[in-house]
């Protein structure tokens, strides 16, 4: 059996180690786990889990003993079993939520965890290890059969999480998860709950990934979290801390729950006696399950917070609602403030109090968010670094907003996620990761990248994220689909990184206050390159067709949501709107656009109705969320002046196709997967002959990424070594240039050069600030 162990540790074999025994399972025969009935409750859920995967796998029943088994489980501090194996689990001190498997020299698989969370990881591996996906229920990866499961004599694998903290957000639930729990899986009288059947699907992927913080769905459409009979004892029964998001604090769902416990406005200048005891209420009601407090106060919902206007105002009011909290937590959960897991979020406008110098205590986590696309706006400082509390992050890849939504396909670049999460590590924001996965399908292979990289961001970086799609790929389809997928499922993420599907309309939210925003335009792009695009995605959308006959048939419903949805729907947007742009023009007629549209509407249909699934899934996809006009089929309508055209270059480089230099290249990132980072004071030469004109406009495209510490993302130009001035890129909150660079993925600075009669011409990019990643550059003739 050939696998990759994490934290596999290398033995020296001793000369006795021949009479050690290997440990064997075998099909249809009765497994016995050791475990003392003692153990947490999180302990006996895991090994429930692996009860039913020992079943669907070996077709093997399970039993339980408290002395002597097949496996034995237990914690270090809480089980005495280790002693009787001889069984050294020293390794686990002074570890968080670590185990170690290992195998006696009697050929018992021993599962030690330094607390009940690394417990139940460590029984979850061994699901792992005999075939289990995380996905298997949802994304009905079910399990192949089989004879037998080994691990050698003298197995032994460590592991234990990078980041603390680790989980999702369900957000933006309003026309997947909530839809397709209340009215299809957990049948409620109308549209509007995630009950506990639900949520217990949720902490058993949770608990599968190796995760254990969870933020419920907070919009007005669902019944808040802890408002739904059950749902607490469910997040007990997984181990799972329940946090909230920024506008949430105190464990308080303020959007769905002020209106139905709180009195008057939620205005901490003008009402604060009933806020207050709005947090005093659900904390005196939660004080002993395992909360993570998000502490703060912000609107409502999404909006800045009622009463104070001015940045000064509101970091006055901020102040006095950390002490009050801080007073509630003190009261009532420990006297011992310090010690009760509390996160700040500076999110949207409270980053800017944050900077005007709003005083948080030490103890409290600072969780930093990026701008909802993707690219993170803060990295700690070294004072901030040092903080008790540590440093988390709170990361997009669904979002519902301005300038434009991204809540339908799950098209996010697992490249641009790699590399703004390294970089989030290697700058200490090291404490808690959450991921906003809006409604978990179809977004399930950011959701396990994001998690394996909060558990093990030393093996994911050192293997890479091609690697890592590939191992993704392999597991889920058999090794020669997953390679036959790999670049496939590549090109499909770069051509959504250069335009989402959700973006193809060239539409925006912002102009809900004029009719501008419901009218499809022209996207920017020339008549050569609309026809390349719709080349692309003809051909990955072909291949994945002719795959779709080698798939077991028991893998169809898996094929289809993890590969054949998301690819042949993203071609069929695209074709809906590039065709149109094209039948605007003249260019040709509007069946294939709508066409397109058909098709959508049909692969959507499969989706929810299934294939051997019988309708599991139905009311989760909906390829119109919120009926933006990017989804309805196109209006008819004409133009009669020419597709724009753009203007030939004459050299195109890729920021790592320098000819001097030393580039940092950011694996599969970019428009051409080959962009790269520049170190603070690093130089690029990209060399080129011929020039047939005297002046020449140079364009640099750079990953619209946010600056690291100085405030600036700054570059120098120069050519033949005559420097230009100093170029900045920055962007300030919600600019109309960040909206620009968001939507296309460059942030994007033109420069004029005369040019000199030489045989080389010499280009030179030096980065000024930590942060400069280069995507492309383009030489034009003016």
């Amino acid at each position: 059996m050939k696998r990759y162990l994490a934290g596999f540790l290398c033995l020296v074999l001793a000369p006795h180690i021949w009479a050690q025994a290997s440990f064997n399972l075998q099909a249809e025969k009765t497994i016995t786990i050791a475990c003392d009935p003692a153990e947490e409750q999180v302990v006996q859920t895991a090994l429930e889990l692996f009860k039913r995967d020992c079943l669907a796998v070996f077709s093997s029943p399970t039993t339980k003993d408290t002395q002597k088994g097949d496996i034995i489980v237990g914690t270090v501090g809480k089980s005495s079993l280790f002693a009787d194996y001889g069984i050294d689990t020293s390794v686990l001190s002074n570890k968080k939520q670590a185990f170690l498997l290992t195998v006696s020299a009697e050929g018992k698989l021993v599962i030690a965890g330094s607390d009940k969370h690394g417990t139940a990881y460590g029984i979850m591996e061994i699901s792992r290890l005999i075939g289990v996906s995380p996905w298997e229920w949802w994304a009905d990866a079910i399990p192949e059969k089989r004879a037998s499961f080994q691990l050698e004599a003298g197995f032994k694998m460590l592991q234990s999480p990078s980041v603390e903290y680790r989980g999702i957000f369900i957000n933006d639930e309003d026309w997947g998860m909530m839809q397709w729990s209340s009215l299809n899986y957990e049948p409620w009288y109308k549209a509007g709950r995630i009950g506990p059947r639900t949520n217990e699907r949720i902490f058993e992927l949770l608990l599968r990934l190796r995760a254990n913080t969870y933020w419920p769905a907070m919009h007005e459409c669902t019944v808040p979290f802890f408002l739904t009979k059950g749902n607490r004892e469910i997040a007990e029964k997984f181990g799972i801390y329940i946090g909230s998001s920024h506008c949430e604090p105190m464990a308080c769902n303020a959007a769905g729950e002020w209106s139905r416990r709180g009195k008057g406005d939620y205005d901490y200048v003008n009402n604060s006696n009933s806020v207050y005891r709005f947090w005093e209420d659900r904390v005196k009601e939660v004080a002993g399950q395992e909360i993570l407090y998000t502490v703060g106060m912000r609107g409502v919902h999404d909006g800045q917070m009622q009463g104070a206007k001015t940045i000064e105002e509101q970091k006055v009011i901020l102040e006095r609602v950390l002490k009050d909290q801080r007073h509630l937590l003190q009261e009532y959960v420990n006297k011992d403030v310090t010690s009760v897991p509390q996160v700040f979020i500076p999110y949207k406008e409270v980053l800017d109090i944050y900077r005007a110098g709003l005083q948080v205590p030490e103890d409290i986590t600072l969780m930093w968010c990026d701008d909802n696309y993707g690219y993170i706006r803060h990295f700690p400082s070294d004072e901030e670094r040092t903080r008790k509390g540590g440093n988390g992050i709170y990361y997009h890849v669904s979002y519902w907003g301005r300038p434009h939504d991204y809540l339908w396909l799950g098209t996010f670049s697992p490249a641009l996620l790699y590399q703004q999460m390294k970089e989030a590590y290697e700058h200490g924001i090291q404490k808690m990761w959450i991921l906003n996965v809006g409604d978990i399908k179809p977004i399930e292979y950011q959701t396990e990248l994001f998690l394996d990289m909060a558990w093990n961001i030393d093996e994911v970086v050192q293997k890479g994220i091609s690697n890592h799609l590939g191992k993704f790929l392999k597991r889920e389809f058999g090794n020669s689909i997953g390679e036959k997928l790999l670049p496939v499922m590549q090109e499909h993420y770069r051509l959504a990184y250069i335009r989402k599907p959700e973006f193809m309309g060239n539409t925006r939210e912002e102009e809900y206050h004029t009719n501008a925003y419901r009218i499809v335009k022209d996207m920017p792009w020339s008549k050569q390159y609309i026809n390349k695009r719709l080349e692309d995605y003809l051909s990955i959308s072909d291949k994945v067709e002719n795959l779709t006959a080698l798939i077991e048939p028991n893998r169809q419903d898996t094929y289809f949501h993890l590969v054949k949805y998301p690819v042949q729907a993203a071609a069929e947007m695209n074709k809906k709107m590039l065709y149109a742009q094209l039948a605007r023009h003249g260019e040709m007629n509007w069946d294939k656009s709508d066409a397109a549209y058909d098709s959508i509407v049909s692969l959507t249909r499969i989706y929810n109705t299934g294939i051997n699934n019988n309708g599991k899934w139905h009311r989760m996809m909906d390829h119109q969320p919120r009926r933006l006009p990017v989804f309805e089929p196109v209006d008819r309508s004409y133009i009669s002046e020419p597709l724009a055209e753009r203007g030939q270059s004459l050299y195109k480089w890729n920021g790592s196709e320098c000819t001097e230099g030393t580039p940092i290249l950011c694996e599969e990132l970019g428009y051409e997967g080959k962009a790269a980072m520049l170190k603070k004071g690093q130089e690029l030469i990209f060399n080129f002959d011929h020039c047939p004109t005297d002046s020449i406009k140079i364009e640099i495209r750079l990953l619209p990424n946010h600056p690291m510490n100085s405030g600036q993302l700054r570059f120098s130009i120069s050519l033949d070594k005559k420097e230009s001035s100093v170029i900045s890129y920055e962007t300030k909150g919600r600019s109309e240039e960040w909206k620009e660079n968001v939507l296309r993925n460059q942030a994007i600075r033109q420069v004029t050069f005369p040019v000199k009669e030489k045989k080389k011409h010499l280009l030179a990019i030096k980065a000024l600030d930590e942060g400069i990643v280069l995507d492309q550059i383009e030489v034009y003739t003016l």
